[in-house]
């Protein structure tokens, strides 16, 4: 049986990306010392923006170690990489061309491809290949971000759709039908699981109710099928996501 969760809880999300920034920071530096490297998966949205913003600033860029860092993303939308809804386009405006990283440590998913399926299994691949850890045969990141839609979707895992019950894949094709962007990519549940540490990001009064659903409630949306069998999960939340979880 998985741990509970561990709640960072605070004032608001100019907080928050503190919190998360500082915590990204330790999970590295203390990754790199356990094997010599660090691998997260960047999460899209508002709240993962605020926090990538932080960490390309004073003192977490000149702390971190980018030389030893391997970026992955946990999902992207099916439009190229200078999209305004590209995953990537976000995070390198925020992020990653602001800081040290070498281009081919920067493993983006290729939401341009002209068939989502086989961009699927591509990125699975890559992901097998320069992801070293493993656990069962699954590679292992260091960390996975992730945010949470008020639906209780988290990455392009939505309530309904067959990826939520992906088993095998270790990266799938998504047809989200209520999103502006239905087409996507996605990683599943058996790799997001099986990272060493899990961050969930959630602020602002409209993420109130699914908050309380996967930490209170126990609803299992795909959020709240969010549970690391041997590693650990966080959720980062703001006052006002956290309203209705009891102190």
């Amino acid at each position: 049986m998985s741990a509970a969760p561990r709640l960072v809880r605070v004032a608001d999300t100019a907080a928050l990306a503190e919190a998360a920034a500082a915590a990204i920071l330790q999970t590295a530096q203390a990754a790199v010392r356990a094997h010599g490297r660090f691998t997260v998966a960047l999460a899209g949205g508002a709240t993962p923006a605020l926090t990538y913003g932080r960490l390309a600033q004073a003192p977490f860029v000149d702390a971190m170690p980018w030389d030893k860092t391997w970026i992955f993303f946990g999902d992207e939308r099916m439009v190229p990489a200078d999209h305004p809804e590209s995953n990537f386009r976000m995070a390198d405006e925020r992020l990653l061309s602001k800081v040290p990283l070498a281009a081919d440590h920067v493993f983006r998913m290729q939401g341009e491809a002209d068939d989502s399926e086989v961009a699927a299994a591509e990125y699975a691949k890559a992901l097998a290949e320069r992801c070293t850890g493993r656990r069962g045969g699954v590679p292992r990141l260091d960390l996975v971000l992730l945010g949470v839609g008020v639906d209780g979707h988290t990455a392009s895992l939505f309530p309904g759709s067959p990826a939520v019950r992906e088993v095998f894949r270790h990266v799938a094709a998504v047809h989200a039908a209520a999103a502006a962007i239905p087409e996507r990519l996605t990683l599943t549940l058996p790799v997001i699981n099986t990272a060493s540490r899990i961050f969930m990001l959630a602020s602002g009064s409209e993420k109130t109710k699914v908050v309380k659903s996967v930490l209170v409630d126990k609803s299992l949306v795909p959020a709240g099928m969010i549970s690391p069998a041997d590693g650990e999960l966080w959720w980062f939340v703001d006052e006002a996501a956290a309203a209705l979880v009891p102190r």
